[in-house]
């Protein structure tokens, strides 16, 4: 997939004569710039096609409930002594732990360096234990981890699967002006080592377009909101969370607008940009196949209190449990953030994304990615002081809803 290439003036998506007519050979169903005149459809066949999707809720099949671990002042990385154990936290990044994972590893596994004894306990298995275990097995330490779920059934995998570094990772000012520093050497980092999985067999990781889609002009802005109050645990609305994308623009695919004769969509107003997306079950598979040549031992446990890692035969631990943390280590500062995705049969032939309307769609290898972002104008308030983990038929029918009615109202060629 050539995700750099910049689409031509005047026919985005288009098909030719000849084009149309393979396609309804081969029985695809591709979209038309919805604004098109008939010239526009001859287009040339070299101009890229995007087939349709029509998601229904009937295709669904499962449904995911993530509780991501938010906290004010951002992921939780210093260090605790109990007893003669020395525990180096790394948990409590919001909705940006698969996107700063390897970031926050380096800087945890940094201080674990300093250290003299080479074995190393990693509690939990999700990505950002995970990937704190392969850093420090890198780093030459013989690691185990202690986690009562194997990364496939814990909460990483209920996300999106996608770069997302600063969703809900702090708010500015209970943060403070020191965490951007550390927000970006997290994010920098990750990006790079994120890159070194690019273009494996399975598409572990990989770049796609993703089209942000609106009815209305995107300088449409609404008014500035007010200054913060004094910093807090719980946000109070949207502009209270951090922001720090502009920090990285330089390495990050900037966003293009698309012009109205090129726009393929049933909106009036698109852009695209190219977006990083993890595909869980190739990344998962490869992270823990990488883990365990590497030597690295996994025990099935659960842990009910802080003391317990006294028993543990490791005398450094990196503490990695995500949300879990809140009642197992009894940090109250975590709040729950709760989102949901839908699943459908995957589609390899429509790999790329969507936002609309308060919804979120990614054609991942592993499926259809369906997810109700903000549906009700919440902004990133959505889901805040939620911790509801049972699924919600509704929610998924109502977001599934917003890109069958899309697809519905864009014309297509073939059958």
């Amino acid at each position: 997939m050539d995700t750099g290439r910049i689409l031509s003036r005047r026919g985005v998506f288009a098909g030719g004569a000849a084009l149309g007519a393979v396609t309804m050979m081969a029985g695809e169903r591709v979209l038309l710039p919805h604004a098109a005149s008939a010239g526009d459809a001859l287009a040339p066949q070299h101009r890229p096609r995007l087939a349709s999707l029509h998601p229904r809720v009937d295709q669904i099949t499962d449904i995911k409930v993530c509780i991501r671990p938010f906290r004010a002042a951002g992921p939780r990385l210093d260090v605790e002594r109990i007893g003669d154990r020395t525990i180096f936290h790394n948990y409590g990044h919001g909705g940006s732990g698969w996107s700063l994972s390897w970031g926050s590893a380096n800087l945890v596994v940094g201080k674990v360096a300093a250290t003299l004894n080479r074995r190393v306990a990693v509690i939990g298995c999700g990505i950002v234990g995970l990937t704190a275990a392969l850093t420090a097995q890198r780093a030459g330490f013989d690691v185990t981890i202690y986690t009562r779920d194997l990364l496939p059934h814990t909460r990483s995998v209920r996300a999106n699967g996608s770069w997302t570094p600063d969703s809900r990772i702090a708010l500015t000012q209970t943060a403070g002006p020191a965490f951007a520093d550390q927000w970006e050497q997290m994010a920098r980092f990750s990006w790079a080592t994120y890159r070194t999985y690019l273009g494996l067999s399975g598409a572990p990781i990989m770049f796609q377009d993703n089209y942000i889609l609106s009815d209305k002009p995107f300088d449409d802005k609404p008014p500035p909101a007010p200054p913060a109050g004094a910093p807090g645990r719980m946000p109070r609305a949207t502009e209270d969370f951090a922001t720090y994308e502009s920090r990285i623009r330089d390495i990050v695919p900037a966003v293009e607008d698309i012009p109205e004769a090129e726009n393929p969509f049933a909106a009036p107003h698109a852009r695209r940009q190219s977006l990083m997306i993890y595909n869980f079950g190739a990344y998962g598979h490869l992270l823990l196949s990488e883990f365990h040549q590497a030597g690295g031992r996994i025990v099935i446990r659960e842990f009910h209190s802080p003391q317990d890692l006294t028993s543990l035969p490791e005398k450094v631990i990196i503490n990695c449990p995500g949300y879990a943390a809140r009642d197992w280590w009894r940090d109250d500062s975590l709040i729950p953030v709760r989102g949901q995705t839908a699943w459908l049969p995957p589609r390899p032939e429509a790999p790329y994304g969507l936002d609309y309307r308060g919804a979120a769609l990614l054609s991942k290898t592993d499926g259809v990615m369906i997810q109700a972002v903000d549906l009700d104008g919440l902004g990133e308030m959505t889901g805040v002081g939620n911790s509801f983990e049972h699924p919600d038929p509704t929610e998924a029918a109502r977001a599934i809803g917003i890109f069958a009615d899309l697809f519905a109202r864009m014309p297509i060629v073939g059958g």
